[in-house]
């Protein structure tokens, strides 16, 4: 790894840790939720945390691009490198109270994920990662787990149902068919638990790449994987699977 991107992925780490204070500033407290044109909702968290990052980074690189789910691309269009940002990563969680939210950071360079740092301010849990610098939680190495069959696996998904309207309902069903274990610790965190070891699968049937830029490294740099449903390590295809690699090919299998 350059001393360029280890200098990046620090950077990173600090705003992603002062973001998680400013969320929560809002946790458990009593919000107004407004809801953005595709009916998901938005709080004054999201927009503020996503604003004091985008700040923060222009400053500290003002030849960058900046993509991020609530204020959309800004910054030089034609940089070879872009950001990527969700301010909070499970709002639906965030707005009830639950501590399953992160806040998600990723760098793109040369439309390549280099970088992902996630921090989940309410467990205090911070997973990062950059292209030869391993993976971290909380300042130690992590790990995917060794688990090598389905029927041993902890699967855990972002939702249980309404796979039917992404056209992956038998998929699931042949999944939790195969699987020894199945819950639904989702949005970010559960890709997070592939990363350190502590699940084998995390299933997404529809994700933005707000959503999953930060978990490509992430997941690789933990010795595991981060694909769409065909297998194919990409953050382009709006879905989203990690694995700790060892069960990939027999998921692939069951999935069809």
């Amino acid at each position: 790894m350059t001393n360029e991107l280890q200098d990046m992925l620090d950077f990173a780490h600090r705003l992603a840790w002062q973001a998680g204070k400013i969320t929560l500033r809002y946790f458990q407290s009593d919000l107004l939720v407004d809801r953005k044109a595709d009916d998901s909702p938005v709080t004054i968290a999201d927009r503020e945390t996503e604003t004091f990052l985008r700040a923060a980074l222009r400053e500290r690189y003002p030849d960058h691009a900046i993509l991020g789910e609530e204020e959309g691309l800004t910054g030089v269009a034609t940089s070879s490198y872009r950001w990527i940002l969700d301010p909070i990563d499970g709002t639906k969680s965030f707005i009830r109270g639950v501590p399953l939210y992160g806040v998600m950071m990723a760098l793109l360079r040369e439309h390549e994920p280099v970088l992902g740092v996630v921090n989940m301010p309410a467990t205090g849990e911070m997973v990062y990662a950059a292209r030869g610098a391993g993976c971290w939680w909380n300042g130690r190495p992590c790990r995917v787990s060794s688990v090598s069959r389905l029927r041993e696996s902890l699967v855990v998904a972002t939702i249980a149902h309404g796979y039917e309207q992404y056209g992956k309902d038998a998929a699931l069903a042949r999944i939790l068919n195969a699987c020894g274990l199945f819950r639904t610790w989702g949005d970010c965190y559960g890709h997070l638990l592939v990363a350190t070891g502590r699940a084998e699968v995390a299933l997404d049937p529809i994700m933005n790449i707000w959503d999953n830029a930060a978990l490509l490294p992430i997941l690789e740099e933990a010795g595991g994987t981060f694909t769409d449903w065909q297998g194919v390590a990409t953050i382009e295809r709006g879905d989203g699977i990690s694995t700790n690699r060892l069960v990939l090919d027999e998921l692939m299998e069951v999935i069809g």
